[in-house]
């Protein structure tokens, strides 16, 4: 099985346009062609049943065959190169193209439910057929095989649309064996549970919907860096000499492979300019081929004497005391003939449970402790990475 998903990379880089066309070609032609020969199937099955639970499922595998051409499109219109009108490429396109699929089946599962009400209340009477057996059997076999390779290929190349799809041929397993113990419950036992089986396909078939639905609008609404990623960018940044931290790092997803960054490397103040500027120029570059994501770096010059880390120690520890997440960067002290200014930005994550305002002032009550000649001017910023490791 693993040769199948290695065979459909085709070598080349996950995050690739070519490779993700590719992908998505091979997942939605097999899912066109499977979805239809499920669906004559099961009509057939329904026919000689007389089970609105079946028809409905049949009905299910026809929508999922629509859905596999959008996908198919998506695919294709996001492996389009970058143009006037759209300079970071067109990536998104396989977000909405998973959004699309997700409404397809939360549309579905309206109707399935319609109809199964409607053979609940009306208590049709179903015929038993072994060849409907087979034909569900068959179906359930097909559907798992489905599920597994569009979950595998979309787990390789880090495709929404794909696991939505992956995630729908699970549903349709769910269903089809509902479908499958009603018929024989049906038979075996004269249990009339056409309609409770049609209410329950529907039920898993929302769940679906929704989940995909959730998956893929968080791409779209602008989601928070992987935490993993960031702690990758992490090490290799400060495995680099001369660079002591980072921290605003923002993150733009303009779709799988098609990614902007930028952040603050802190650099020594007394550093050698040109020798620096080389190592953020090849920083850029690594980040780039390894992770595919063009990143802008900006040098933040930082003062190493000993009195200023010293004091910038302190000030982090006092913002450690109000709650380990808060780190401090930026840090930079200007002597007065009144007092010393402390210039500082603290990072917050959301949703921390002290409001700006009050991390302000409890760090500067703080910083007051340590000699009330000490003025602090704290810039207060949120993290973008959901870690809230960057600071």
């Amino acid at each position: 099985m693993n040769f199948l998903i290695r065979a459909c990379l085709g070598g080349g880089a996950p995050q690739a346009p070519a490779t993700r066309l590719l992908c998505g070609t091979i997942s939605g032609a097999a899912g066109i062609f499977l979805n239809v020969l499920l669906f004559l199937g099961k009509v057939i099955a329904g026919t000689l049943t007389s089970s609105v639970a079946m028809v409905a499922d049949a009905v299910n595998n026809l929508s999922d065959a629509a859905t596999s051409v959008v996908t198919l499109i998506g695919f294709r219109l996001a492996g389009q190169e970058a143009d006037e009108d759209h300079p970071f490429g067109h990536g998104r396109v396989e977000y909405i193209a998973g959004l699309i699929v997700a409404m397809a089946i939360l549309l579905m599962g309206v109707e399935v439910g319609r109809s199964a009400l409607e053979s609940l209340f009306g208590q049709s009477e179903t015929q038993y057929s072994p060849v409907a057996l087979v034909i569900l059997a068959a179906a359930i076999l097909v559907k798992f095989w489905m599920y597994w390779f569009n979950r595998s290929l979309g787990r390789a190349i880090d495709s929404a649309a794909m696991e939505a799809t992956a995630a729908d041929s699970l549903s349709d397993c769910l269903s089809t064996g509902v479908v499958l113990l009603s018929t024989l419950a049906d038979h075996f036992w004269g249990l009339q549970v056409d309609g409770l089986a049609g209410l329950l396909v529907a039920a898993f078939i929302l769940k679906t919907g929704w989940e995909a639905a959730r998956d893929t609008l968080d791409p779209l609404l602008g989601r928070p860096m992987d935490p993993e990623l960031a702690a990758d960018i992490d090490r290799i940044v400060l495995g680099h000499d001369h660079i002591l931290g980072i921290h605003d790092l923002v993150y733009h997803d303009y779709g799988p492979g098609r990614a902007m960054m930028s952040f603050h490397a802190e650099v020594p103040a007394d550093g050698d300019f040109l020798e620096l500027h080389d190592i953020i120029d090849h920083i850029e570059r690594e980040l780039k081929e390894k992770h595919h994501i063009d990143t802008s770096i900006h040098m933040d010059p930082v003062v190493c004497d000993d009195s200023t880390s010293a004091l910038r120690e302190q000030v982090a520890a006092i913002a450690r005391e109000i709650d380990p997440v808060l780190t401090i960067h930026d840090f930079r002290i200007t002597p007065g003939p009144i007092h010393t200014n402390l210039i500082f930005d603290v990072m917050v994550p959301y949703g921390f449970r002290l409001k700006d305002a009050q991390v302000r002032e409890q760090l500067t009550e703080g910083i007051k402790g340590l000699s009330g000649h000490y003025f602090p001017v704290i810039q207060v910023d949120h993290s973008y990475v959901a870690s809230g490791d960057q600071g």
